[in-house]
Formats: structure tokens, sequence, C-alpha cells
């Protein structure tokens, strides 16, 4: 009866992490390039059934999950009008450099400006490399092309660099919307196809009424492994009286 209130238990943890996974997306339904995580499960370790059980009949420890990666499917584009949002048509990421020195890649569009000038993200990782506007220069004046190319006017400030990775599932969350490169998922290099569309942002890919959904199924998960546990104990209870 051991092994059934710890496969019980692990189901209870397992449940417990999806549940975790579906409330951090839909925390973030709203936040612009969000990518919505992906959650599976295992089979724990399994071993040969004890006596009286037949051949070939094993008894496994439960089940664990695991964020498996990201679905990295574009998200919805909304308008926005504003001349520094820009969305992403395609498999690119914006290239940025963190406080740290490292670089990092996001999809999230919603471009600011620094006191001295500097593009940088919602967040503060400057662009990399970096954009400069100058001195006065109006939002109204700024264009971006498809290509980043950009104008304060008819002067070039710079260039917003596109890059891709070959395996995007397999970069590595840092936070803040940013992604890290790994062995994984391959270096950045520049994305050919990717494009901006300026004045638009690229929503979240989360579809809140399949969060919803996959949170009432981990509940009722977590309700079941719960009265496994129950039953396991009242099992134990009734053992316990037979033997005094």
């Amino acid at each position: 009866m051991l092994v059934g209130l710890h496969s019980a238990a692990t189901g209870l943890m397992a449940q417990q992490e999806r549940l975790d996974a579906i409330a951090n997306d839909i925390a973030n339904v709203s936040t612009p390039g969000y990518k919505r995580l992906r959650v599976g499960f295992r089979d724990l370790v399994y071993q040969q059934a004890g006596m009286g059980a037949g051949p070939g009949v094993v008894t496994g420890s439960g089940a664990a999950a695991q964020v498996i990666g990201r679905s990295f499917q574009a998200g919805a584009q909304l308008e926005t009008g504003r001349p520094l949002d820009v969305a992403i048509e395609g498999d690119g990421f914006i290239r940025v450099r963190r406080a740290d020195g490292t670089i990092a890649l996001t999809r999230d569009g919603s471009l600011q400006v620094t006191p001295d000038g500097r593009l940088r993200t919602s967040t503060g990782e400057l662009l990399d490399p970096p954009v400069r506007l100058p001195a006065g220069a109006s939002e109204a004046d700024i264009s971006i092309g498809a290509d980043g190319t950009v104008r304060v006017g008819n002067q070039v400030a710079g260039r917003i660099t596109l890059v891709r990775v070959t395996a995007p599932e397999r970069l590595a969350a840092a936070g803040d919307n940013l992604f890290l490169p790994t062995a994984a998922s391959g270096q950045p290099v520049a994305a050919g196809d990717a494009r901006l569309r300026q004045g638009f942002l690229e929503q979240s890919n989360v579809d809140l009424s399949e969060a919803m959904v996959g949170m009432i199924e981990a509940q009722r998960g977590f309700q079941l492994a719960s009265r496994a546990i129950t039953v396991q104990d009242e099992a134990w209870g009734i053992a316990n009286g037979i033997r005094r």
C-alpha cells in the first residue's frame, strides 16, 4: 500500500505543476509576445511486481509533470498605432543585450526610448546592435521599415536586428519575456524571411478558453489523486485494526 500512497502523491505533485504552468499562462494572457508553456507527463520508475504476480507484471511509482518547452506559434497582431510598437511577422526574434552583457531574444516589440536616445525593450534591455535616435526626435517622426531600418524623418538612425534559431522550442526562458540561446536551440543567425510591422504588437498566444479547460482538468486530476490518498489511508487504518 505504500506504493499506492507514493503513486497518488506523485499524481498530486504532477497536477500541481500543471496548474502552476497554466496559471502562469493565464497571468500573461495580455503580455505582448508571450509564448505559452507546454507541459508533459512521464512515467516514474517501474519494477517487477512482488510475489504472486504473473510474469511480466510490473508496478510503477506514478507520474511526474515537466515543462517541455514553449509553443512558439505566432499570436494575433493588435494595431496600436504607436510608432515604436513593432510586430514580428515570421519566425524571428528581436536581439537585445541584457545588463550583464549576455545576448537574449524576445518577441515583445513594445519599444521605448532611453534618456540618451537609445531604443530598448519595455523591460529595459537595449537593442543589439544599438539604435540611437537623434536628440529631440519625436515619436511622430519615427518610421520603422519591414527590414528593421529605423528612420527619423529622412535620417537613418539604425536598424533593428531580427534573428532566428534552428529549434526555438529549445530556447531557455530567462524571465521578462526573454529567451537565451542554448546548444540545443542553435545560435542566432539572421532571419532573412522575418519582417517588422510598425504600429502593431504581437499578442500572447495563450488561448484563454483552452487554458481554463486545462485548469479544470488538472483540478479534477488533483481531486482524484487526493481521493486515492484518502482511500489508501483508510485501508491502512483497517489493516492496523485487524492486527490489533
